[in-house]
């Protein structure tokens, strides 16, 4: 679930990290002669386009255009009045209405000439786009780019891997006897406080695996 205020704390993560992915990107792009790759998102599945540009959608869709010799664009969905909040907590400068991705696309590929992009993860688009896309005149390529962490996002892994311990750790005693709906708002609540965004909580008495709360009443033996 994503929810809550969306900022970017560029102490804990600088537009060097930014730099630094994108120019990797370019590296792969040249190796295999594509001038552009497509990273789609949504907020089912926004880590990817989020990894190269701090952008992740409340809603509707996008495409992240990223060019080998140029800034990367967004063709998005959304309504042009969150444009300005998109570029305040995105690496982004150019945003481009596009009510039709996969039309806006193929405008932007003909205005720069290009005959072949990428697309990150092809057969992992919609089917609708899959098809416009692949269906379209420009020849579309399916890219597979290994995420290989990078030290800031260690810093965020152990960083979640602290909050994890120590809110459990706060919160685990009081557990007991709880039904583990009530245990698991009680959690949820210490983790969004702490900062948490992607959260998942999953318990169980021993009895069966791991599971969403479902009513239980917690024994003096569960795991979370």
């Amino acid at each position: 679930m994503k929810r809550g205020w969306i900022t970017w704390d560029q102490a804990e993560l600088p537009r060097a990290a930014f730099d630094a992915r994108l120019a990797a990107v370019g590296d792969h792009l040249a190796e295999r002669d594509l001038p552009a790759l497509v990273v789609y998102t949504d907020i089912w599945k926004s880590n990817r386009a989020r990894h190269f540009s701090n952008f992740m959608p409340y809603w509707n869709r996008a495409l992240l255009l990223i060019a080998r010799q140029a800034k990367p664009v967004l063709l998005c969905g959304l309504s042009p009045r969150v444009y300005p909040w998109i570029r305040s907590v995105t690496i982004l400068e150019e945003i481009l209405p596009s009510p039709d991705l996969a039309k806006r696309l193929v405008e932007l590929c003909s205005d720069k000439g290009w005959k072949r992009i990428g697309v990150l993860d092809l057969a992992g688009l919609p089917y609708d786009l899959n098809q416009a896309i692949s269906s379209g005149p420009v020849e579309a390529v399916d890219v597979s780019l290994p995420l290989v962490p990078d030290e800031w996002e260690l810093g965020m892994y152990r960083h979640a891997a602290r909050m994890a311990r120590e809110g459990l750790t706060e919160e685990l005693v009081g557990g007991v006897g709880l039904v583990d709906h009530e245990f698991t708002g009680l959690l949820e609540r210490k983790f969004r406080r702490a900062g948490a965004e992607d959260l998942v909580v999953l318990l169980t008495n021993g009895k069966t695996v791991p599971l969403p709360a479902r009513g239980e009443i917690l024994g003096e033996r569960f795991s979370v």
